[in-house]
């Protein structure tokens, strides 16, 4: 048997292993409607055989998006659009999920391929917000500060779209608190000089998260699953931290989050951060023993057998794989082969089966 083909329940969602496809962004949405490119893209994992298929950061509004092609939760009718993808993925076998997100200071940039350099508003962009009024780094303009309305506001709209998600037939609700966008901006000292109930201390900078996620588990109910994603570190001293991370996970179950899933950096530009495979296994490792939380671990794991040690050592109950899925969409079915451990087929593919 495989650790990491064997499946595993959180609430009432089961999955059929612990292989799963971390959210990436494609920029191809239209008004933050997702496009036949998204359904083919999840559809093609979940027919690989990922236990988790999990879509791109979604925005919860409009200005809450990374790019103008980033998708978005913000409308029913977005809702409406993401459920053939939701129904898609669950009939190939795989969980569907979601990550929702806002984007705070790193708002409206144009696309990877195109530069990724912010977009002027008479070139689509516009005002970026954030907990206070610092910039991401040289070229990037002055976020609006939010006020303490507005931050409300946030959390409403985390659990509309939550609620959303939950209607377009996801059953696992990622909350994006990582990588520079806002939540993270929130909760790091270094981004966040509010004097309000959302900053100052280390309990008020954590208040939005707890927040969003405790609106989150009232709008899924008990038996669907919620995720966070975190930075466990942000390799700037003074910064937020592995200890700040476990601290803010011990709250996170509190209020009902099941697992989280732990990656690192990108709220900093000045970040003393060196990437090697599996880097970030040993933050999972730590917030996993020190929380009492499960956690996914996710950073340059493309090795079947790197993936299975991480798993079967404890380390973390699932790992979550980006750019190595892009490369083979399959990967999970070559991962049995090498592991020496079985996996469905989708049955029109069962003549090309070993």
């Amino acid at each position: 048997m495989s650790a990491l083909l064997e499946p595993i329940t959180i609430r009432q969602v089961q999955f059929r292993n612990r292989a799963w496809m971390s959210p990436m962004c494609q920029y191809s949405a239209e008004d933050g409607l997702p496009t036949d490119w998204h359904l083919v893209h999840l559809g093609a994992r979940a027919q690989g055989g990922v236990g988790l298929a999990l879509v791109e950061a979604t925005a919860v509004s409009p200005e809450g998006r990374i790019s103008p092609w980033d998708t978005g939760l913000w409308s029913d009718a977005h809702r409406d659009a993401f459920r053939r993808i939701a129904a898609f993925a669950a009939a190939q076998g795989a969980v569907p999920g979601i990550q929702l997100a806002h984007a705070g200071r790193k708002a409206a940039t144009e696309r990877p391929w195109a530069g990724g350099k912010p977009l002027a508003v008479e070139a689509g962009g516009w005002e970026p917000v954030a907990p206070s009024a610092i910039p991401y780094s040289e070229g990037y303009p002055l976020p609006r500060e939010l006020t303490t309305a507005e931050v409300r506001g946030v959390v409403d709209a985390f659990a509309a779209a939550t609620r959303r998600a939950r209607e377009a037939g996801f059953r696992v609700v990622e909350i994006h608190a990582a990588h520079g966008y806002l939540i993270h901006e929130f909760l790091s000292p270094l981004t966040n000089r509010r004097t309000d109930e959302y900053g100052g201390s280390a309990e008020g900078r954590r208040r939005l998260a707890l927040e969003v996620a405790a609106a989150a588990r009232a709008e899924l109910g008990d038996d669907l699953a919620l995720f966070v994603r975190l930075s466990a570190s942000e390799y700037v001293p003074g910064g937020w931290d592995l200890d700040d991370s476990v601290a803010l996970a011990r709250a996170l179950r509190e209020v009902g989050v099941d697992l989280i899933d732990v990656s690192s950096g990108g709220n900093l530009p000045h970040q003393q951060l060196r990437p090697h495979a599996g880097y970030q296994v040993p933050f999972a490792q730590a917030i996993r023993e020190q929380a009492q939380v499960p956690t996914a671990a996710v950073g340059l794991i493309t090795e079947p057998t790197h993936a299975e040690a991480i798993v079967a050592s404890g380390a973390a109950d699932a790992v979550l794989l980006g750019r190595e899925l892009l490369r083979h969409p399959y990967w999970p079915q070559d991962a049995s082969r090498a592991l020496g451990a079985a996996i469905d087929w989708r049955p029109q593919y069962l003549r090309a089966r070993p």
